[in-house]
């Protein structure tokens, strides 16, 4: 019988501040191993069970092939079946057998194992004899590439026969009268070529370890199976650079000495000799990260720069859009391998009640998030924080010196989370040692000084996210609108407050805070100064453009951007950009009346109907002392 696997609890600490040592993540590492061959255990026990599940192929000769491997050069295929790769393929095929997965015919899905097999054959220099599913003649090749066969293209799936003899692989068709022909290649050492696509390698440094750029891949996306989509050179040579140029910031990350004044220490919450290297939030070894998947396609809704992505059924692996410099790269290759550190600690302890109530406020998103995405976005927005932070007077990391204003702006959007955590989520003994080791290290931060310009914007743009989110998916109580309407018009006492209604899924619509890129870049928007509010180009359209009464706003001229939202709000009124901008310009000139900001969804609800010159006069009777009851 195996041990049950124990975590040391200073390991565990070092995790919950943000960071972790190299051996806190190994451990991290082995419980996914456990978890991945538990998993392939449950995979066999259902293929035993249900043979005909693979269609052409055959189990006893996938998995005599794999123990062959194993056998010849032991770790070698216990390698591959724990890596990323497999994950992806392992967590959809079982999710397909529960029937919560769709994809394509399920021996494609199931036989994809025999792909498995065929490659830690050729690693480990053992034969194997096997049918593989192909997709448009393709067959994938975990972690080592495409093979396509040539000739005229098969359509949709087909069984292909494989030989692996020596090191060369053999492919040929099943079907006759195809048109398509066979293929033979040494995939460990062939070149790219029409037939063969190998996987992209990124270097982390010379002779040393190498990451996976994974274009080809069927299982390589979140959920069902996606085409293989080929980078171009062009794109190729853009991710090999800034890959290099990201590692070197990574692998040079300052270590800030503690603020004057400050009880906060250089790791947050490491402990003993080489903890400022090894557990400080923020920092990251690129050896890490197993595998980068460019995001394989377009969004409906416009570009898709920025965007990330993981999951926990591939520790290491993350999908990531081609991004604009290395310092992005870098910041998102925290970002995501804090969600797979979570992700793999979540497979270990129980950390809250899985509630999915998608109604909480998420900072760093326009939609309602359920408490695990929270926690989620908490435990990654603290790495975030930290490689920021760990940039500050780094001019050559930060030419623009943005990043004072981004780890103010990440540290109080973070504590923000935390506190809902704290008083909102079922909390599990760990997860209360782990949303309380998060609050340290964002307390300890928020105690730091940090240049006065850039926290006063940070926290701008964060009572504005807050103020339209609010705007955008609360509603007052019916009665309490009809009473907040009445008390403005005619003076009568305001209503008592009540818990805001969430605003269903459906009548919700997307937005994006344009007025928060303007406080990251002030300068961006000095050339809008000159932009008539009522543009058609933008008239109606705050979502995709700042206004001229934003940009006003951000630069601190509060007085005329107040008359510009109200302008503006003739000829859109109700508008939740325009509404969210005005109390902020409103709050900005009277700081007595910043208590609307806290439910601005009352505001809202007293001017429902009526014209901006109301305006004043509602936010005068909603700021004004209460009279107790």
């Amino acid at each position: 019988m195996h041990a049950p696997i124990r975590m040391p609890g200073h390991w565990f600490d070092e995790l919950a501040a943000g960071g972790g040592s190299v051996e806190a993540i190994g451990f991290l590492a082995q419980g996914e191993r456990s978890r991945r061959l538990l998993l392939i255990g449950e995979l066999l026990a259902r293929l035993e069970e249900r043979p005909a599940l693979l269609g052409p192929a055959d189990l006893g000769a996938i998995w005599g092939t794999v123990e062959r491997a194993e056998a010849r050069k032991p770790g070698s295929a216990e390698e591959l079946l724990t890596g990323p790769q497999v994950g992806s393929w392992l967590a959809h095929t079982l999710r397909r057998l529960h029937g919560a997965a769709a994809g394509p015919p399920l021996w494609v899905d199931a036989g994809h194992l025999a792909a498995v097999a065929l490659v830690a054959a050729l690693r480990a220099g053992t034969d194997a004899d096997l049918v593989v599913p192909a997709r448009e003649g393709a067959v994938s090749l975990p972690v080592l590439g495409l093979a396509r066969l040539p000739g005229a293209p098969l359509l949709g799936f087909q069984p292909v026969h494989a030989r692996v003899r020596e090191g060369e692989l053999h492919l040929a068709p099943s079907a006759r009268g195809t048109g398509a022909t066979a293929l033979s290649l040494r995939p460990l050492t062939a070149p790219p070529s029409a037939v063969w696509w190998p996987t992209h390698r990124l270097p982390v440094r010379p002779g040393g370890p190498e990451v996976a750029l994974d274009d080809t891949d069927p299982y390589r996306d979140l959920d069902r199976p996606i085409p293989p989509r080929r980078l171009t050179p062009r794109e190729l040579a853009i991710w090999q650079r800034l890959f290099t140029e990201a590692v070197a910031l990574l692998d040079t990350s300052p270590v800030p000495a503690p603020a004057p004044g400050s009880d906060a220490t250089p790791d947050s919450g490491g402990t003993g000799p080489g903890a400022e290297t090894d557990t400080r939030p923020g920092t990251l070894r690129p050896e890490e990260i197993r595998r980068i998947v460019p995001w394989p396609g377009r969004l409906p809704n416009g570009p898709v720069e920025g965007l990330s992505a993981s999951t926990a059924d591939a520790f290491g692996s993350m999908v990531v859009a081609e991004p604009p410099n290395a310092a992005a790269l870098a910041e998102t290759m925290v970002h995501e391998f804090q969600h797979s550190k979570l992700g793999a600690l979540l497979h270990l302890f129980a950390m809250l009640d899985d509630d999915r109530a998608e109604e909480h406020y998420a900072p760093w998103r326009p939609d309602p998030r359920h408490l695990p995405g929270l926690l989620h976005g908490a435990y990654a927005f603290v790495g975030v924080a930290g490689f920021w932070r760990d940039r500050i007077g780094d001019r050559a990391a930060d030419p623009l010196d943005l990043a004072p204003f981004r780890f103010a702006l990440r540290r109080i959007q973070t504590r923000t989370v935390l506190r809902t955590l704290a008083t909102r989520a079922a909390l599990t003994g760990p997860g209360r040692r782990l949303v309380a080791g998060l609050t340290r290290t964002v307390d300890g931060w928020l105690r730091e000084p940090v240049d006065g310009p850039a926290v006063a914007r940070a926290r701008a743009a964060a009572a504005g996210h807050r103020a339209e989110w609010r705007l955008r998916h609360l509603r007052c109580a019916d009665e309490e609108c009809a009473g907040l309407a009445a008390a403005v018009r005619s003076g009568t006492p305001l209503p008592p407050t009540r818990p805001p209604r969430l605003l269903p899924a459906a009548e919700r619509t997307h937005w994006q805070d344009v007025r928060g890129a303007l406080y990251l870049r002030p300068d961006a928007g000095a050339a809008r100064d000159v932009m008539d509010a009522t543009d058609p180009a933008t008239d109606g359209a705050p979502d995709t453009a700042p206004l001229h009464a934003d940009v006003l706003l951000v630069h601190g001229e509060a007085a005329s951007a107040r008359e510009a939202y109200r302008e503006q709000g003739a000829a859109a009124p109700g508008d939740p950009h325009l509404l969210a901008g005005w109390l902020l310009a409103h709050t900005a000139l009277h700081p007595g009346h910043r208590r609307l900001l806290a439910r601005p969804e009352r505001f809202a609800a007293a001017v429902e109907g009526e014209g901006p010159e109301m305006w004043e006069r509602a936010a005068q009777r909603l700021a004004a002392p209460e009279a107790p009851a």
